[in-house]
């Protein structure tokens, strides 16, 4: 049946993530004590002022089709927390609400690419930038980095990576998986190399932008001369855990969100209408009001860093942002533990869940198949207790 498949879903992989707590589910399923650690899903509940709002929006009738690209009112609430919070000016017709910031980047790289365009993405990366592009039968065009310098690249690499083949340049700030988040004056030159490129797009997944720590969050569009090259992506999953209401968002040139709303129109048409109704409450809320959030996870963050000290050949950095570790386990290749030889990140995180029921996310879906990656969205007793396993059976 496989040769009846179209080439571009035989062109790419499952999402990596997905499929490992699929696992861990089954498993649990079997009635194994299973901690994940593999999936980005706060869990905290919404803040109560969202729930009541979505209640409110149930009793008042918001039942039905709304705009293709989102209630206006939304759309005028994104506007206002785009300035508030990132100093950037859009107007409600540079806006186009998804369902989920998925669906978000979907739409701007259908919108813009072709057949072997190029789209420069540094490395790591979110699992489904990769395979969107390929997707779009476009050929993505990766620039390592290293943990030296907290995965972020420099803008010698790059002005190297681009060529008349160019079409877009994908990141995320603060990144998944990496949690690095690139200061005002990193963006800065990167900025200055995309001033000298005007046909450059650049769309930057701001997703985990209030997760930030000791480094503050800011958005590349904020630069003046590269403003109509930027798409901003940002959505409500990660900063007020609203993961399953699925609410995404960007901020681009007029064109771009034209395009996206056409393309939007064609596939799923408008997000949830009740969802809507509680993210204009959510966005119109003051950032403090999910402070605490934060800081849970900012304790979180610091008390997996005390942790992971205690495990041998783990080498890691320090995440400024998002909920995530991504430490290198390359030390344990080549090697047999517990009886089973481990050649690369992938069995290494297989090997993780078979013998300590500790579900964590291979390195190689992020494009770095020396690291892995682990998530600290969960309570404090649950990564208490996998570290502590994880400690017992590699050291």
């Amino acid at each position: 049946m496989k040769n009846r498949l179209s080439h571009r879903l035989q062109n790419i992989s499952y999402s990596q993530t997905i499929a490992m707590s699929a696992k861990a589910r089954a498993l649990k399923n079997k009635g194994y004590d299973v901690i994940n650690l593999s999936l980005g899903e706060p869990d905290f509940l919404p803040p109560n002022f969202v729930l009541s709002a979505a209640k409110k929006a149930i009793d008042k009738g918001y039942h039905y089709y709304t705009p293709v690209s989102g209630y206006f009112e939304l759309k005028k609430a994104i506007c206002e927390k785009f300035y508030r919070d990132n100093r950037l000016k859009y107007t409600p017709s540079q806006i186009v609400v998804s369902t989920g910031a998925k669906q978000a980047i979907i739409n701007v790289l259908l919108s813009l690419l072709n057949k072997d365009d190029e789209v420069i993405i540094p490395a790591p990366y979110w699992v489904s930038y990769l395979q969107m592009v390929k997707l779009c039968e476009s050929s993505p065009v990766i620039i390592p980095t290293m943990m030296e310098n907290n995965f972020k690249i420099y803008p010698e690499q790059l002005e190297k990576a681009i060529t008349s083949k160019t079409k877009l340049f994908l990141f995320s700030t603060p990144c998944n998986p990496t949690g690095s988040v690139y200061s005002y004056e990193e963006l800065k030159d990167l900025a200055k190399i995309f001033k000298k490129y005007p046909e450059v797009m650049i769309l930057t997944d701001e997703i985990y932008e209030h997760i930030c720590y000791s480094e503050k969050h800011t958005s590349i569009a904020i630069f003046p001369d590269i403003y109509h090259q930027v798409i901003t992506v940002n959505g409500l999953s990660k900063a007020f855990s609203m993961t399953g209401w699925r609410i995404g968002y960007i901020g681009a040139p007029e064109w771009i969100a034209q395009s996206c709303d056409k393309i939007q129109g064609q596939m799923t048409s408008c997000p949830n209408s009740i969802a809507q109704i509680a993210a204009v409450t959510a966005l119109e809320a003051h950032p403090n009001k999910i402070e605490y959030m934060i800081k849970e996870f900012e304790k979180r963050r610091n008390l997996v860093l005390e942790m992971i000290k205690e495990i041998d050949r783990f080498q890691f950095n320090k995440p400024n942002g998002a909920f995530y570790i991504f430490p290198k386990v390359s030390g344990f290749f080549g090697q047999k533990l517990h009886g089973k030889m481990i050649q690369n990140s992938d069995e290494f995180s297989e090997f993780l869940l078979e013998k300590t029921k500790v579900a964590t996310v291979s390195g190689s879906a992020f494009g770095d198949n020396e690291c892995l990656r682990i998530s600290y969205a969960s309570s404090e007793d649950k990564i208490i207790e996998a570290f502590t396993r994880i400690k017992k059976v590699l050291n």
